[in-house]
């Protein structure tokens, strides 16, 4: 750990973390499938969020994509922690596209082809936070009979929602999102269908939010609801 700026409260190091946006077309628009976690949780208690979770030593061996497709990721992530050294850069999209496949596996019960999850977002914990994390977030087109379903433990309900549904039960209060999740969602929320979401020009610029901002970003919900 080192210390944050001016004062001598440790920083946690961040991390790694993977995270997938599992969505699919419905008469009502684009939809998400979403889990809400429980409210004992350490991390993002009572939350709406995506299926992922931690980079595990599992991720970092087994696997044996196209050199394509790790060519592909690795120049996605270009800008991110994991491509900082450009010899390990192609290594270690493997690995966070290993987490994110067995995460599905694990938090829904879905096995998804590496080809159906595109680099999307690289969010990390604003450096104040005790719990930090460097989170690679796919957008994933699964199968049209692919059939997600809740089996997690860290979550009381997981399942579609429409992704303007989500964000409008957030503005009156009834779900709790954190930051990225809002604003990924924002995003996606104005392509109308998920062939718009896999074409869409969509840089990844890792966003590390300034200290403060997310007690700030919480609060702010907290009072509007």
């Amino acid at each position: 750990m080192t210390d944050l700026p001016g004062s001598h409260a440790p920083v946690a190091e961040p991390r790694l973390a993977a995270s997938v946006i599992l969505l699919r077309d419905a008469p009502s628009g684009l939809e998400a499938f979403v889990q809400h976690r429980v409210s004992t949780m350490d991390f993002a208690a009572g939350m709406v969020v995506f299926p992922g979770g931690r980079v595990d030593a599992v991720d970092q061996s087994g696997w044996d994509y196209p050199g394509e497709l790790l060519r592909s990721h690795a120049l996605s992530w270009a800008q991110s922690s994991i491509s900082a050294d450009t010899a390990l850069a192609e290594r270690n999209a493997g690995m966070v596209l290993t987490a994110a496949i067995r995460e599905v596996q694990e938090e829904a019960g879905l096995g998804i082809e590496p080809g159906d999850l595109r680099p999307w977002a690289n969010w990390i914990t604003p450096i104040d936070m005790p719990k930090r994390f460097d989170t690679y977030f796919y957008v994933a087109k699964p199968a049209p009979e692919a059939q997600p379903r809740h089996q997690t433990t860290e979550a009381w309900q997981s399942l579609w929602m429409p992704v303007s549904g989500i964000l409008e039960a957030e503005a009156a209060g009834q779900l709790k999102l954190m930051p990225p999740t809002y604003y990924l969602l924002k995003e996606i929320a104005v392509l109308d269908s998920v062939e718009a979401v896999w074409s869409a020009e969509h840089p990844v610029v890792p966003v590390l939010a300034p200290v403060g901002s997310l007690a700030a970003f919480l609060k702010e919900r907290e009072n509007r609801g």
